[in-house]
């Protein structure tokens, strides 16, 4: 006779659509399929969650793994590994590697290497250039492609697309929710002198107004061409009424990087482990993103887990890279904001599941419902620990959050009804697939 589910999870505390639920989750050939009183029913394979909170799978929109091209960085086997320790289900990958994943042939072969090697479900952005505007209508219908990403500003690699007649035929080409990054590139290059000063001046240099006309001259472009975007790590103030004004067509994302380090402690601390693109601010601008997710105008929480080695980080600011590991720790900081009372547990999973599935139109995820692939981030809410570089899995082998005292720690990932990860250690085998999306995500 055979099980009546693949794998049951019993006791916890289930994050359904409707709430918190006391119950048991039953599943079937990778998909939920029963949540309620099931201990009595027959399963192949069982989990104890009592004393446990299941999560819908925590999806980070926003990573960079840097295969091809920087694997002594990060690659996608070590970046899907430092995912599924973190309690994450699902990742989509930025395109800035080398070469950059601006044709069907790159992305193709980004899909090809994760085959076999990723321990998590996963998509590929495709970057926009203005020699490819002209294809990005068809390249983000690809399998496997989760849209279209626009570097506004330079940062790591070589995509840029800084010329405003450029930026509007990008933004012309195509349906899908297209991906931002905004800084203005003319004030960057204006402003670099005062970079000069060491890496406490990166967001003198890269400024508040740096963020606010890119952003600005975003939604001034996507208005016109009646497209949606989303502005990835959010950093300012000055940002966040333009962006609560176009809530018909624009979402944005924060980071918990933003939310939790504040200039001029993190440059004083970490000195150029604490540089990232767009920098790190101050209390005023932290301050008012935590107001941003408080009201709703803030969408979805992601990473920009951007590894670079610590010898990297140890040249002479300017000529570091920018970016900071950040998939593994992305559950772990915004559990332990929510302990401390700065968001309720269901904006949470709002932040990391939900909305991040809803604005992409991924099937299948985003919830803990029958029908739904059985992602599910198993979370111990009230444990106490430390992070620390020794736990991270990404090679570059450090965390910004090292020595950082939490509360809520990822106990077990499930990956479409497969334990990938159980008490700090993965088990089984690599096992993620492309993430796909609906039709309705390319109106």
């Amino acid at each position: 006779m055979s099980a009546r589910f693949d794998l049951l999870l019993t006791g916890g505390t289930v994050l359904t659509p409707a709430g918190p639920v006391e119950a048991d989750v039953g599943v079937r050939d990778g998909k939920i399929a029963e949540i309620g009183n099931l201990a009595g029913a027959d399963a192949a394979e069982r989990i104890d969650c009592a004393h446990l909170t299941l999560l819908p799978g925590v999806i980070d929109t926003q990573v960079h793994f840097r295969e091809p091209g920087n694997e002594h960085k990060e690659d996608l086997g070590t970046g899907t590994a430092a995912a599924a320790l973190g309690g994450v289900t699902a990742i989509c990958e930025m395109p800035n590697t080398r070469p950059p994943t601006t044709t069907a042939e790159a992305l193709a072969d980004k899909l090809a290497r994760a085959r076999g090697r990723a321990w998590v479900d996963h998509a590929f952005f495709v970057g926009a250039t203005p020699e490819n505007a002209g294809d990005l209508a068809w390249l983000e219908m690809l399998p496997g492609c989760a849209g279209v990403k626009m570097f506004m500003g330079s940062s790591t690699g070589n995509l840029l697309v800084a010329e405003e007649s450029d930026e509007a035929r990008v933004v012309a080409s195509g349906k899908r929710r297209m991906a931002v990054h905004a800084e203005d590139e003319a004030r960057l290059v204006e402003r670099k002198p005062l970079a000069a000063g060491g890496v406490a001046n990166h967001p003198v240099w890269r400024d508040a107004e740096t963020a606010r006309r890119a952003t600005e001259r975003l939604l001034r472009l996507a208005r016109a061409a009646h497209r949606r975007v989303h502005v990835l790590h959010v950093t300012t103030a000055d940002e966040i009424p333009l962006l609560a004004a176009a809530k018909a067509f624009a979402t944005m994302e924060v980071t918990p990087q933003h939310l939790t380090l504040a200039a001029p402690d993190c440059y004083e601390r970490l000195g150029t482990l604490a540089q990232m693109n767009p920098p790190i601010r101050d209390a005023h601008h932290r301050d008012a993103l935590w107001r941003a997710v408080a009201d709703g105008t803030v969408t979805v929480i992601g990473s920009d887990h951007a590894p670079h080695t610590r010898e990297e980080k140890a040249k002479t600011y300017p000529d570091t890279p920018s970016g900071m590991p950040g998939v593994q720790t992305l559950l772990p900081i915004m559990l332990d904001h929510m302990a401390a009372g700065r968001l309720s547990l269901m904006r949470l999973v709002d932040l990391t599941s939900v909305a991040p599935a809803r604005i992409y139109g991924m099937i299948g995820k985003g919830s803990i419902a029958p029908g739904y692939d059985a992602d599910i981030s198993i979370v111990d809410l009230k444990a106490k620990w430390r992070i620390t570089n020794q736990w991270i899995a990404s090679r570059c082998g450090w965390t910004p959050f090292d020595g950082m005292s939490v509360t809520g720690r990822p106990v077990a990932t499930i990956v479409r009804g497969h334990a990938v990860m159980r008490e700090a250690a993965l088990i089984g085998d690599p096992l993620g697939i492309p993430l796909r999306f609906a039709e309705t995500a390319k109106m």
